[in-house]
């Protein structure tokens, strides 16, 4: 497959989730520094956390629809068993690439890049743009690998 439509498969792929992810992220330290001014490492964990459940939900509600129609197509239902690997789909594609992400890049860039660049909105854009980089190359080259394996459903 040519890159330019790797690109458009991962851009297809990541794109929803990138976006709900933003909105997510903004509005969940937003509520924290609203609710309680000066709580910024409180700011930057509801940031991450909110940003990454509206991310992983959009994916796998998406894995879930594909899965569901593949199955469909094969005159097979979708089972807990379809479900659980769903999920260990994503646990590959994101794994190690999350833990770091989550526990230590993302939350201490968005705690100092909004008090370095004196903005919230901006210190968290630009803290979640340069997390996002560290996080997809490893995420994407995992996602290749999981595709043959764990999320192709005419395999069982």
């Amino acid at each position: 497959m040519s890159a330019k439509l790797k690109i458009r498969e991962w851009g297809r792929r990541y794109l929803p989730a990138e976006a709900l992810s933003v909105v997510a992220t903004l509005g969940g330290a937003g509520v924290v520094w609203h609710l309680t001014p000066g709580e910024d490492l409180r700011a930057a964990l509801a940031g991450t956390w909110a940003g990454n459940v509206a991310y992983f939900g959009w994916l796998l509600a998406q894995d879930v629809r594909l899965a569901r129609r593949e199955l469909r197509a094969q005159g097979r239902r979708y089972t807990s068993r379809a479900f659980g690997r769903n999920v260990r789909a994503l646990a590959v594609e994101f794994g190690l690439a999350e833990v770091l992400d989550s526990l230590l890049i993302r939350p201490a860039l968005l705690y100092w890049l909004p008090r370095w660049t004196g903005s919230h909105a901006g210190g968290v854009l630009l803290a979640k743009f340069l997390a996002d980089v560290t996080f997809y190359i490893p995420a994407i080259l995992s996602y290749e690998l999981s595709k043959k394996h764990l999320r192709n459903f005419g395999s069982d």
